[in-house]
């Protein structure tokens, strides 16, 4: 039997009382891969336990899992202490049942995009630090990519001699060197405290996706109206104002989701966003976004409409591809719309973009162009017209058939 202790908070959960113990003192959460051969010899002997001992709850992001991994979950004890993430809120006298947490020792070479992404996206966040992944680097990617945020660094945390907890902006963050973090709390102190969720943890997610066009801005009939030319890529095929391209329709936005996948810890462009719709769907769904526009109204609209849905989606006034080489690295790219510069967008979307690229060519002699600029960055390349017939009340209260204009569609994923 292997007995894994958790300790924090100034006491332990257990002790390896109770005869003489083989002790494993873990640092960082992580059990190397000597740690684990020399308690599997150990083990193999018999008659000495042996005894892991972690900070915290050793079952959240802790050595449980490769312990069990190992050995077995019926090999362990687990007696856990208070966890990290809950001390951290309970110093700061606050709920955290509406916090996301992310392990910063997961997924080298991501682990720092996908932190900032995540306190880009959300309010409340924890972020268990790793390596590059730590209060000045989160500090140096947030800076500028974010208008509020306070990041609230735990040191030492649960030792009652040397515990430190310190409350600094990214930009103070950024220029220090830290020692002994164990938890960086990023918030959004603007936002008032959100009603407790019914549901915590990967469940959670908004109770529809493609809203209805009428949240964009778009009359009832703009959907059926929505013109095929006209929009520049870098300017926008989802403006919904007077003399531009309706926003995109529900049901192409839908697709366009699908195609996207946007998650929690990923970020997304939306190139030519016009009124927003693919990014405020896209942070919805727990993703970062960033909206490209080159035209001061729809920086505004974009704004309305990402306010109006609690959204927090970064908006960057200027034309693509030019504005492109500031911005962090994409999971997915939406491109609306057409023009001269179409072919040169997408292929630089492309060439960043780690996931998916979905583009709205305004005219069926933009696919060609645009599909090879997606096959050349190593996509896979696909696409559809897709068009919709929605339902129609008539005054004697049955319903016809109003076909709605043709979106074009391509996309490329890997």
């Amino acid at each position: 039997m292997i007995t894994v202790i958790g300790s924090g908070a100034g006491a332990d959960a257990g002790s390896p009382a109770g005869g003489t113990a083989w002790v494993v003192d873990v640092r960082g959460d992580v059990l190397t891969q000597g740690d684990l051969d020399l308690i599997g010899k150990h083990v193999s002997e018999g008659g000495t336990r042996v005894v892991v001992r972690a900070l915290g709850d050793p079952g959240f992001f802790g050595v449980v899992r490769a312990l069990a991994a190992r050995f077995g979950a019926e090999a362990l004890d687990v007696r856990p202490g208070p966890g990290a993430v809950g001390l951290a809120f309970a110093r700061l006298r606050q709920s955290w049942d509406d916090a996301v947490v992310v392990d910063g020792t997961a997924g080298a070479g991501v682990a720092l995009d996908r932190a900032v992404n995540v306190c880009r996206a959300h309010p409340k966040v924890a972020v268990l630090p790793g390596p590059g992944v730590g209060p000045a680097e989160l500090g140096a990617e947030l800076v500028h990519r974010v208008e509020s945020r306070t990041l609230v660094v735990f040191s030492a945390l649960g030792d009652p001699f040397r515990e430190r907890v310190e409350r600094v902006a990214p930009h103070e963050a950024m220029c220090r060197v830290w020692e002994g973090v164990n938890l960086v709390l990023c918030l959004d102190e603007t936002r008032a405290e959100r009603p407790a969720p019914a549901v915590t943890g990967p469940l959670t997610g908004p109770g529809g996706w493609a809203l209805p066009d009428a949240e964009f801005g778009a009359g009832s009939g703009a959907a059926l109206a929505r013109s095929s030319g006209a929009a520049s890529g870098a300017g926008g095929t989802d403006g919904a104002v007077a003399g531009t391209v309706p926003p995109l329709p529900y049901e192409a936005r839908a697709l366009v989701l699908a195609r996207l996948g946007p998650r929690a810890g990923d970020l997304v462009w939306d190139i030519g966003s016009g009124c927003g719709s693919v990014a405020v769907e896209c942070v919805r769904l727990g993703a970062a976004a960033v909206a490209v526009e080159q035209t001061a109204g729809g920086v505004e609209r974009i704004r309305g409409h990402a306010a109006a849905q609690g959204a927090e989606v970064r908006v960057v006034h200027g034309a693509a591809p030019t504005v492109l080489s500031h911005l962090s690295d994409p999971d997915g790219v939406f491109v609306g719309g057409g023009g001269r510069d179409l072919r040169a967008i997408v292929a630089a979307a492309a060439r960043r973009a780690r996931r998916a690229v979905v583009v709205a060519p305004s005219a069926l002699e933009e696919v060609a162009p645009v599909r090879a600029a997606l096959a050349a960055c190593g996509f896979a390349v696909d696409g559809v017209l897709l068009q919709s017939q929605r339902l129609l009340p008539l005054p004697d209260g049955s319903s016809s058939l109003a076909p709605s204009a043709p979106v074009l569609l391509v996309w490329g994923t890997r």
